[in-house]
């Protein structure tokens, strides 16, 4: 069975649009950040380093 989905590229602007839009409609402000409970060990030592530095992720 053939999909039913379109295959067109979305460009960049219109799909940043829709998303706004669809925040919008629903009233959601803030996205909600990754848990983090599936990350490696190297990862967790990248972020730390880069709070201690001083950044934000």
């Amino acid at each position: 069975m053939a999909s039913t989905i379109s295959k067109k590229p979305i460009p960049l602007d219109e799909f940043v649009a829709d998303i706004e839009r669809r925040r919008i409609e629903t009233g959601i402000t803030e996205l909600p950040r990754n848990a983090g409970n599936r990350r490696t060990e190297s990862k967790r030592a990248l972020l730390k380093a880069i709070e201690e530095a001083g950044g934000k992720w």
